[in-house]
């Protein structure tokens, strides 16, 4: 499991609150100012390579949804920290 950058991470946590998302749902749930959709976009793809989020498509919108919990995303990382320590 790759490490999520701070953005994507902050991404990941909307995703799980809401189940299933657009980028646009996401983008509504940010503090002001919101970044821009293209860059959300892009983080998304990114998720989506490095196996966080899966895609349905309903017809020129992507749903994306995650691939794995948060309980698992954060169980891996916080065995990583203490094995380092």
């Amino acid at each position: 499991m790759e490490r999520l950058t701070p953005q994507e991470e902050n991404v990941m946590l909307h995703v799980w609150q809401l189940k299933e998302c657009a980028v646009k749902d996401v983008i509504d749930l940010m503090d002001n100012p919101k970044p821009p959709y293209t860059t959300i976009a892009s983080i998304f793809a990114n998720l989506e390579k490095k196996g966080y989020v899966n895609i349905k498509r309903f017809g020129n919108v992507k749903v994306f949804y995650p691939k794995i919990t948060k309980a698992a995303y954060k169980r891996h990382f916080m065995s990583g920290m203490v094995k380092s320590y």
